[in-house]
């Protein structure tokens, strides 16, 4: 099955790289094509080279490098886009070489010798550059949500939100106006956790059980990211290594299997183009 990385795995690649580039001068780019989902930007590597990178951040599923020129250096990883490190820390960060090195496109030479290598064998991802100080007019970040695990996301501000809605929950929190970052394994595991039914109502819900389920995405959102993402596709991290929070999974991609509480089956129906994954008895209201 391939899946999209998710928030988790977005974070858990930006920790990955983030001791190999942060503080770090970006000394060459090498572009080994003209695009990737979408052309770079004009001048893309000239425009790299030389700056340092200040901060390696994350908004919702974009990596975002904060430049000392100005400028902030945003990238997605697509379906099956990957980072590797080698040659800043021995023993921890290495590039593992395969067939697949003719799918390398784009190449950073840091400051210190570490050598960051973007490998898209779909190339679904792509790279662009924008302003740091208009970043949050940048069109996909216009208009988006808190991020949920940030102080901003609420019971309270889910309440708020919702007012309203008519659309079932699932659909709702897969809105990123709403919330910056979610996405469908870990929006189906909160909700079996609330035991909140995804055809509910978005502006049904009570605030008590809205309270419960903020908490709830907090906790799926923060227990894979310590697990190093989930690994569905082709996801890997930095350094290589799976993703391993698909081994927790309580109702995503279990359809027909029995729910880790009451045993009848997990069931699995569509919605908005989206498999959903839920138990009809442990999620009712």
């Amino acid at each position: 099955m391939h899946a999209m990385p998710e928030l988790p795995e977005v974070e858990t690649v930006r920790r990955g790289l983030s001791p190999a580039m942060e503080g770090k001068r970006i000394i060459r780019v090498e572009t080994r094509r003209a695009d990737l989902r979408f052309p770079f930007p004009e001048n893309f590597n000239q425009r790299i080279e030389g700056a340092r990178l200040d901060r390696l951040g994350r908004r919702a599923k974009y990596l975002v490098g904060e430049l000392s020129n100005g400028e902030a250096l945003i990238m997605h990883l697509g379906m099956t886009g990957r980072f590797t490190v080698s040659g800043s820390t021995p023993g921890k960060f290495h590039h593992q070489a395969g067939a697949d090195e003719k799918h390398d496109h784009v190449v950073f030479g840091i400051q210190g010798g570490a050598r960051v290598v973007f490998n898209d064998a779909r190339r679904f991802g792509f790279m662009d550059l924008w302003a740091l100080e208009d970043l949050a007019n940048y069109p996909p970040f216009a208009g988006m949500g808190p991020e949920p695990i940030s102080n901003e996301f609420s019971g309270a501000y889910l309440s708020e939100a919702f007012r309203g809605k008519k659309t079932p929950v699932k659909s709702a929190l897969l809105d990123q106006t709403v919330v910056a970052g979610l996405g469908n394994i870990y929006v189906c595991e909160a909700l079996f956790r609330s035991g909140i039914s995804p055809k509910k109502l978005a502006g049904s819900l009570r605030k008590d059980r809205l309270e419960r389920l903020a908490i709830d995405v907090r906790r799926v959102i923060e227990e894979a990211i310590v697990a190093g993402g989930s690994t569905i596709s082709d996801f890997k991290t930095a350094d290589g290594e799976l993703g391993y929070f698909q081994h927790s999974f309580q109702v995503y991609d279990r359809e027909g299997e029995g729910c880790v509480v009451c045993e009848k089956p997990v069931k699995r129906m569509v919605q908005s183009g989206r498999s959903t994954f839920y138990c009809a008895v442990c999620q009712r209201t």
